[in-house]
């Protein structure tokens, strides 16, 4: 019933387009999710207010980095 100090490996990351079935890690997950709600929010207060060039740039940064964080995947 000890405490059990010994370190763990951790997984290995990789990245391409054959990593796109697997399953992508957690903290990947999280910065896709982030990084599309953040630019959702910034092109409709954008479009809201006639900015077309930012809620465009906008809109498109988000789709592309949750495309990419798909090609992160653990060993």
């Amino acid at each position: 019933m000890g405490l059990d100090l010994t370190p763990k490996k951790q997984p290995k990351t990789k990245f391409g387009f054959r990593e796109y079935i697997k399953p992508t890690p957690k903290l990947m997950r999280k910065l896709g999710d982030g990084l599309l709600a953040m630019s959702t929010m910034i092109s409709s207060s954008a479009i809201m207010t006639d900015h077309k060039w930012v809620a465009l740039s906008s809109l498109l940064v988000g789709a592309i980095g949750k495309f990419m964080t798909n090609l992160f995947s653990e060993e």
